[in-house]
């Protein structure tokens, strides 16, 4: 898959470069999330790193100003702004009775006049409370005893859309409502419903140590929770084609629950259920920072089938509904500003979070170099981004020319100038007839020219066409993973005659660093035993020439 390819990062030319890119060598567990081949001598996969994929953000002037767009956030901002010069508040910093219903009126929660509910002014206090949170009010008293808010210094920068002030801002919100929403999901029911009517949670048990101990494993249970599943909207969201980014929240839940490559089983169904409501009211206040898009659970499902005993009803397994049937369960999209927001937190908590376009700021040589050692690349992205704005011919024969050499990763560069002459389209043709007669690049050049419909190209020299087929064979070893079954694809399509004596008695003898790997490879994976065994005794010439 893009964006897991493994590499033999560090490699250096010569009968080593190629040994630990053998399928052999590739039995990893390939987990959601994938991990990088660090250690492939038996190394457990608990200590290797997990690989997130590149994601592409918009500007950050944009982010900024779908950040300014959040309701809630505009809330803060706006309150923060009415307490110019100063305003009065009580010993908490929350505001006084009195300015409450105005407060709503001005956030236009309520009718500017008449009277104002309360859930208005709940929704204000929240605001308020989440621009002291920010520092854009600060809490201070007058030489006369009396509790003041006033404007803080994030605030004018904040209005004005400058994007680093208000994404930093932002972010610090999201990380606030992400640590309640955790911590509202983890409250006992009883204690969630004290809190709600204005106590303490645990007063009437703070002499229970298990009580809090239970407490505190469910608040750690839901915050691993609530991570897993942002990490893999993330990931998907990163994987998804344009317009394909909703996810169905039992698909969600079928991530974290089910092991990839097998189907739920009853008990899994049930498992799948319980995180889908764990998860709802949790992904219900994350949509108000505006991290995502949520439709939540329709709370009339769990009147329509009640289980035996009061039992929840199943929420999944059930017979296939259609798109709005299966709405009703819940569906979640990660926006940019999301996407951006997990990605900080990703990168504080020390993974590597890259973007798309970030190894293309550099020449071809180093563009080329950057994507072949990247653990977590998508490398026709990085290509795409390079090439945009460049003259094809120029970009063409600069890529070219990167691409030469006899290094561990030269086999896969090459393939990577074939892609980008790919995405030139037949603009580049001089760059690829100007390399025609070059032992390294002509084979693929000519290849690439027949494929555009050139009748004009003379047929390689035997020389160069087993070069060739050993050097492309080469770098898809590097670029697959150990993907048997890819390989086994690729392994077909050799040009292998009714007598493979003779063919392979040609191959080991190519002059190429990958000779002895791939015809290894071939030996394991190749089908037809005749076929194998010939290749494993080249390869054993091979190995042995050097």
């Amino acid at each position: 898959m893009a964006g897991r390819r493994r590499k033999n990062a560090g490699a250096s030319p010569g009968e080593s470069a190629a040994e630990p890119v053998l399928p052999a060598n590739l039995e990893l567990q390939d987990l959601y999330g994938a991990f990088a081949a660090h250690g492939l001598d038996g190394e457990d996969l608990d200590d290797a790193a997990v690989l997130v994929p590149p994601v592409k953000l918009p500007a950050e002037e944009e982010l900024a100003a779908l950040a300014k767009a959040v309701p809630m956030f505009g809330y803060a901002l706006a309150l923060a702004r009415w307490a110019a010069p100063h305003r009065v508040v009580d010993e908490f910093g929350d505001l006084v009775e009195e300015d409450r219903a105005p407060a709503a009126q001005l956030l236009g929660l309520a009718p500017a006049e008449g009277e104002v509910p309360e859930e208005a002014e709940v929704e204000a206090m929240r605001a308020w409370s989440l621009a002291c949170d920010l520092d854009l009010v600060e809490i201070g008293t007058t030489a006369a005893g009396e509790h003041v808010a006033v404007p803080g210094p994030d605030l004018e920068p904040a209005e004005e859309g400058d994007p680093e002030t208000v994404l930093e801002l932002w972010l610090t919100a999201a990380g606030i409502v992400r640590e309640l929403a955790v911590e509202a999901d983890s409250l006992p029911e009883e204690e969630a419903a004290r809190a709600a009517e204005g106590g303490e949670a645990g007063e009437a048990g703070e002499e229970d140590e298990d009580a809090l101990s239970e407490v505190e494993e469910a608040r750690d249970a839901a915050a691993e929770l609530l991570d897993e599943a942002l990490q893999v909207l993330y990931e998907t969201t990163a994987f998804a084609d344009p317009g394909n980014e909703t996810v169905p929240l039992g698909v969600l839940a079928a991530l974290l629950v089910v092991p990839e490559g097998e189907e739920p089983s009853e008990e899994l169904l049930g498992d799948i259920t319980d995180v889908m409501v764990a998860l709802d009211p949790m992904l219900g206040d994350l949509a108000e920072l505006g991290l995502l898009e949520y439709r939540p659970i329709d709370p009339e499902l769990f009147d329509e089938e009640e289980g035996p005993e009061g039992e929840e009803p199943a929420l999944v397994g059930e017979a296939p509904l259609d798109e709005e049937e299966s709405a009703r369960f819940g569906l979640v999209r990660l926006t940019p500003l999301g996407q951006y927001g997990i990605r900080q937190w990703l990168l504080e908590d020390g993974y590597d979070a890259p973007l798309v376009g970030e190894l293309a700021q550099g020449d071809a040589a180093e563009l080329l170099r950057a994507v072949c050692e990247a653990a977590n690349v998508l490398p026709d992205e990085e290509l795409r981004v390079w090439i945009t704005g460049r003259e094809p011919v120029a970009a063409a024969r600069e890529l070219l020319a990167a691409a030469r050499g006899d290094d561990a990763y030269a086999p896969m560069r090459r393939m990577l100038g074939v892609s980008a002459l790919n995405m030139l389209g037949t603009a580049a043709e001089p760059a690829a007839r100007d390399v025609l007669d070059d032992p390294e690049l002509g084979g693929a050049a000519r290849a690439w020219l027949t494929s555009k419909g050139a009748t004009d190209v003379p047929v390689p020299e035997r020389t160069m066409a087993l070069w060739t087929v050993v050097d492309t064979f080469a770098a898809q070893l590097l670029d697959s993973g150990g993907d048997a079954e890819l390989l086994r694809e690729l392994i077909a399509d050799l040009p292998v005659t009714g007598n493979p004596a003779s063919y392979f008695g040609e191959l080991w003898r190519v002059d190429h660093p990958y000779t002895a790997d791939v015809l290894e490879a071939v030996g394991e994976l190749h089908l037809d035993r005749a076929v194998a065994k010939e290749a494993r005794k080249a390869a054993f010439k091979a190995r042995s020439k050097g």
